[in-house]
């Protein structure tokens, strides 16, 4: 019996400080690949979500929605999972402060980012506790 809602395969955890440096080294053209990414992983392990495509699309016409989209996807994650929301969409807000400030953006992407980092390597070590033999 599962105790969980989510049955698709589990994302991959992501680096925050190399996310946080390819922002910058590829003037925010790596958030395109994150974004995609993201969201795809959530997709497909929740079967829940906007998906990499619209998302990106999203991202890239109205970057602003995203901003809340995505941390309300992973807090539903957790909900879904039986676990308690570590954000909501509200999280978006981090990055309205003052329009483009640097310090906002990296607390957003640190706290979705690490959030996700959580859930992932928490299924990674269920999944290996499971397979471990008896």
């Amino acid at each position: 019996m599962s105790t969980s809602g989510n049955t698709g395969p589990p994302g991959r955890p992501r680096g925050i400080g190399f996310g946080i440096l390819m922002f910058i080294v590829t003037l925010h053209f790596y958030s395109w690949y994150w974004v995609f990414k993201t969201q795809e992983e959530i997709k497909q392990h929740t079967g829940e979500g906007l998906g990499g495509v619209l998302g990106l699309v999203i991202w890239i016409l109205l970057n602003p929605v995203e901003a809340f989209v995505i941390p309300s996807e992973v807090g539903k994650m957790y909900e879904k999972d039986r676990q308690r929301r570590p954000m909501s969409g509200w999280t978006g807000l981090w990055l309205f402060p003052g329009g483009i400030l640097i310090i906002p953006a990296i607390v957003w992407f640190v706290k979705v980012q690490g959030a996700l980092n959580r859930y992932w390597e928490g299924k990674a070590s269920a999944a290996a506790a499971s397979a471990a033999p008896a």
